[in-house]
């Protein structure tokens, strides 16, 4: 009988002992995944703050340069563009931000404290959006020219659609938010590697939080 007894308090303890390591595993596991879901934002971010330098760039250039030689150029243009170019410099900015705050998630830290970053990940890339979208009017407004105002018909036209872009834009500024993130319109919009990854990441987290209280 003592035999039996410590045959089963031996397995016991190799049952709890393999327990252990396969949570302490699977811990491990989950952190290289949450790693790497933020990882895999990078090449995107990179991507899109070179095209919107190079975007700004251009863009600057041709205002500049109708400005100073054109003899005769639309202000509309002019104002159009330059409001496009200076919301893009400001989405380039937060990107810049994002991509330090990127470098400087440790998934080795306190569970804590990277949340804490990647919830600023989440509100940055909710921002830069809901900047990015403030442009919608002025693709609406650049070709302007004298033509739209010798025109009753071309008028209403062009107000119109300035003012249906103006709405969608101002709707999509005030209701781009995390309260909506389960929303369908919201979804077709965030869906990628924009905001997938932060998602998983999240999710990811508080498995491993989940863990750590277990072996508690």
């Amino acid at each position: 009988m003592e035999d039996l007894k410590q045959i089963w308090q031996s397995y016991h303890q190799k049952l709890e002992d393999g327990l252990a390591i396969n949570k302490q595993q699977t811990e491990e596991i989950s952190t290289l995944k949450a790693q790497s879901f933020i990882n895999s934002m990078k090449s995107i971010k990179i991507f899109t703050i070179i095209i919107g330098i190079l975007w700004v760039l251009m863009v600057d250039y041709i205002v500049f340069h109708l400005s100073v030689y054109a003899f005769h150029v639309s202000i509309f243009f002019l104002v159009s563009a330059g409001i496009q170019s200076l919301i893009t410099k400001i989405a380039i900015g937060v990107y810049v931000y994002q991509m330090y705050l990127i470098y400087n998630v440790d998934i080795s830290h306190p569970i804590i404290k990277t949340q804490e970053q990647i919830t600023r990940l989440q509100a940055s890339t909710l921002w830069v959006t809901r900047i990015l979208f403030l442009q919608l009017p002025f693709w609406t407004t650049f070709y302007w020219g004298d033509y739209v105002f010798q025109n009753i018909s071309i008028f209403m036209v062009q107000i119109s659609i300035t003012a249906i872009f103006t709405y969608i834009s101002v709707w999509l500024f005030l209701n781009i938010k995390k309260e909506n993130k389960d929303k369908k319109w919201f979804l077709l919009i965030f869906k990628g590697k924009e905001w997938t990854p932060l998602l998983n990441a999240m999710k990811t987290l508080e498995q491993i939080e989940n863990f750590k209280a277990e072996k508690n």
